[in-house]
C-alpha cells in the first residue's frame, strides 16, 4: 500500500488551485520569496556545518 502518491494530476490541481487563489501576477512574488527562504535555509544550514567540519580535520592533541 502506497501512501502520498501524488501524481501530474495531483500537481495540476493542486497548481490550478494555487492560480485561483493568487493570481498569476503574485506567483512570481511568491516563488521569489520562497526561492530567498531556501537559500537562506541552505546558508544557515552551511554556516553550521563548515566550522564543525573545520573543527574535526584539524589534529587533536
Amino acid at each position: 500500500m502506497q501512501l502520498l502518491t501524488i501524481g501530474w494530476a495531483e500537481i495540476l490541481l493542486i497548481a490550478l488551485i494555487v492560480l485561483l487563489l493568487f493570481g498569476a501576477k503574485k506567483i512570481p512574488e511568491l516563488m521569489k520569496g520562497l526561492g530567498k527562504g531556501v537559500k537562506s535555509f541552505k546558508d544557515g544550514v552551511n554556516g553550521v556545518e563548515e566550522p564543525e567540519i573545520k573543527a574535526d580535520k584539524e589534529p587533536k592533541e
